[in-house]
C-alpha cells in the first residue's frame, strides 16, 4: 500500500481525545474540522511554569535522490517513546506546497509512521504559509503603494521581495509597475518561494504575538537615496502584517498513526532558510512531553547547524540527544555507487560514504556538543554483511547505532532507538556555538565552513564583501549567520559528495533579515525559488472517482 492508503485505512481518533491526558479541554482549542486544531494562547500561558521535559533532536546525513527518512523516523521515534511508557510530544515542521508538487510528493512521514489527517497537512492544512505569504505580499504592496503616491520616505532601492508558495523558477527574476499608469515606475523585483520569506523566518523565531509585531516593524525593506535603511514600521505596515498572523502564530495539533501528539507549525528552508519548526511549538511540547522530538532540516551541516547556532541560541534551548539519519543505501551513494546500483552489495562504495556519516556525527558530538547516536532506516535488501560493516565502523569511534524498521512496523520498529536514547538523555551535555555573537560577519562565516564544512577557507565574490562592510556599519554584525548552501554536499557543489579534495565556499550574496535576526549568506547556486523537477509529483496527483486525493506519497 501507498502512504496515504495506509493513512486512509487507519481510524483517527478526535482531537479533543488525542489532548486530554495533557490537560487540555475543548475550550482551549481552536478546532479545523474533527483531526486537527490550534491550542490557544491561553493554554501556553497556562503551562508555562511547568518543568520542561528533553529535546532530542533528529538530523541526517546530506540527502540523496534515494531519501532517508528523517521525518519518518522522528515520528516513529516518538511513537516508540511513548510504547515503552514515555511520555513523548513530536514537534514538527509544516509541509511547502512546492516540494509536494516537486519532488518529495509530500513530507508527513511514511508508511505507519506517518502523522495524520496526511492529505491535510500536506495541502493547505490551517492555512498558516497562506497567511505567511498574505503578510508578505502585503507588505510589498505597501512598499509599492507607498512610492506610487509621492515616495514621502524617498525610497532608492527596494530590497523586499514578494513570494509565492510553490516551486516556480520563472519567478526568480520579474519587472513590476508595467501598467503605464501615471506615477506607476516599473522597477526589476523578483519572487521567493513563501518559505523562504523573512515573515516565516520570524514566525518561527518569535516567542509570543508581541514579538511577531516588533519583528515584524524591524523589517528592512529598502534603502532611500541617502543610502539609509527603510524599515516596515517607517510604512506603519507592522499591525496590519500581525493582524493577518494573529491566528497562525498558535501552534497546530495533529497525531500520529498510533494516536500520539504531534504540534506541526511553522516551516522554513534549511539549505535557504534556518529549517525549523517555531520556537513557540517546540517550548509547548516541552511543558507537554517528558520526551520532545523535534528534526532540523535536511543534513547536520545545514538544519542542525542552524537549529544550534541560531534557534537553541535564540531559545535557550539545550537537546539532549541528536539523531543522524541515514541509510545504507544512502552512504553508498555518497560513496560513489550509481544510484541504480545502490541497493545491491557494495563494500567499497559503503566504506566510502561512510565517511559522510562520521562527518556528520563528529560535528555533532563534538562542534555541537550533543550525544550523537545513528539511526538506520533498515530495508529488505540490506544485507547481514553490510550492516555489521557499519556496526564495526562505528564502534570503532563509540558511536551508538540503531536499525530501525518504522515504516513497516510503525512504532514498534523503533523500540530499540528508544530505549537507547532514553539512556543517552541520562548523559550530561552542554551545547556549544560554532562562533560567539560579537565575532565579526566573517569569521563566523569562517568558522562555519572550516569547522562544520570542512573547508579550507571562504571566497567572497561579486560584492559580497562590500554587503558585509555595510551591515557591520548598520551595527546588525552581531546577528548569527544563516548559511544558504546545496543540502547535497558538504560543499557549496551539489555533484561534489566525496569532498575529499580541498575546496573553498564561494559567498555570492550577504543579505541582514533585521526581522529575523539573522544574516542570510547565499553561496554556490543556491536560490529562494526553486524549480519544478523534469517530471514533478504533480503528474501523479489527481481526485479519484470516489472523491478521495491520491498521488500524495
Amino acid at each position: 500500500m501507498t502512504d496515504i492508503e495506509i493513512a486512509r485505512n487507519i481510524q483517527l481518533e478526535k482531537i479533543v481525545k488525542v489532548v486530554e491526558k495533557f490537560g487540555i479541554t475543548e475550550d482551549d482549542l481552536n478546532l479545523y474540522g474533527k483531526y486537527k486544531a490550534k491550542i490557544s494562547e491561553n493554554f501556553i500561558k497556562k503551562v508555562h511554569n511547568k518543568k520542561d521535559g528533553k529535546l532530542i533532536l533528529v538530523t541526517a546525513i546530506n540527502p540523496t535522490p534515494l531519501g532517508e527518512g528523517k521525518t519518518t523516523v522522528a515520528i516513529g521515534l516518538s511513537d516508540a517513546l511513548n510504547k515503552i511508557g514515555k511520555n513523548s510530544v513530536l514537534a514538527l515542521r509544516e509541509p511547502s506546497l512546492g516540494p509536494v508538487f516537486g519532488i518529495k510528493g509530500g513530507a508527513t512521514g511514511g508508511g505507519y509512521a506517518q502523522i495524520a489527517p496526511m492529505e491535510d497537512i500536506n495541502l493547505h492544512f490551517t492555512g498558516d504559509i497562506h497567511a505567511i505569504t498574505s503578510a508578505n505580499n502585503l507588505l510589498s504592496a505597501i512598499i509599492d503603494n507607498h512610492i506610487y503616491f509621492g515616495n514621502k520616505l524617498r525610497f532608492k532601492k527596494v530590497v523586499w521581495k514578494r513570494c509565492l508558495d510553490l516551486n516556480d523558477r520563472a519567478l526568480r527574476e520579474v519587472e513590476i509597475g508595467l501598467s503605464k499608469e501615471k506615477n506607476m515606475i516599473p522597477r526589476h523585483d523578483g519572487f521567493d518561494i513563501s518559505v523562504a520569506s523573512e515573515i516565516m523566518a520570524i514566525f518561527c523565531l518569535a516567542e509570543n504575538i508581541e514579538d511577531l509585531e516588533r519583528r515584524l516593524g524591524n523589517i528592512l525593506v529598502g534603502y532611500n537615496e541617502d543610502d539609509e535603511p527603510i524599515y516596515a514600521k517607517d510604512l506603519k505596515a507592522e499591525g496590519a502584517l500581525t493582524v493577518l498572523l494573529k491566528d497562525a502564530i498558535n501552534p497546530n495539533i495533529v497525531q500520529t498513526l498510533e494516536h500520539n501528539l504531534a504540534i506541526v507549525h511553522g516551516g522554513p528552508f534549511a539549505n535557504i532558510a534556518h529549517g525549523c519548526n517555531s520556537i513557540i511549538a517546540t517550548k509547548l511540547a516541552l511543558k507537554l512531553g517528558d520526551y520532545v522530538v523535534t528534526e532540523a532540516g535536511f543534513g547536520a551541516d545545514l538544519g542542525a547547524e542552524k537549529f544550534v547556532n541560531i534557534k537553541c541560541r535564540k531559545a535557550g534551548l539545550n537537546p539532549s540527544v541528536a539523531v543522524c539519519v541515514a541509510t545504507l543505501k544512502a552512504l553508498k551513494y555518497h560513496g560513489g555507487a550509481k544510484q541504480e546500483n545502490c541497493s545491491d552489495e557494495n563494500l567499497e562504495a559503503l566504506e566510502k560514504g561512510i565517511d559522510n556519516l562520521i562527518r556528520h556525527i563528529n560535528n555533532i558530538k563534538y562542534k555541537y556538543g550533543l550525544n550523537p547516536i545513528v539511526a538506520i532506516n533498515k530495508y529488505k535488501n540490506d544485507t547481514e554483511k553490510e550492516l555489521k560493516f557499519l556496526e564495526n565502523k562505528l564502534s570503532e569511534i563509540d558511536v551508538d547505532l540503531s536499525f530501525v524498521e518504522v515504516w513497516e512496523k510503525g512504532g514498534d520498529g523503533a523500540i530499540d532507538l528508544a530505549k537507547k536514547i532514553v539512556e543517552l538523555s541520562e548523559k550530561q551535555n552542554k551545547i556549544k556555538f560554532i562562533y560567539e555573537d560579537d565575532e565579526s560577519i566573517k569569521e563566523k562565516i569562517e568558522k562555519v565552513a572550516k569547522e562544520v564544512y570542512g573547508a579550507e577557507g571562504v571566497e567572497y565574490i561579486e560584492n559580497s564583501e562590500q554587503e558585509i562592510e555595510n551591515i557591520e556599519k548598520m551595527g546588525y554584525g552581531k546577528y548569527p549567520v544563516c548559511i544558504a548552501k546545496t543540502q547535497y554536499s558538504f560543499s557549496d557543489d551539489a555533484k561534489n559528495l566525496l569532498c575529499n579534495e580541498p575546496f573553498k565556499i564561494k559567498v555570492k550574496e550577504v543579505i541582514v533579515k533585521n526581522g529575523a535576526e539573522f544574516i542570510v549568506v547565499k553561496t554556490g547556486k543556491i536560490f529562494t525559488m526553486p524549480g519544478l523537477p523534469k517530471i514533478p509529483s504533480a503528474e501523479s496527483i489527481k481526485v479519484d472517482k470516489n472523491g478521495n486525493i491520491i498521488g500524495i506519497f
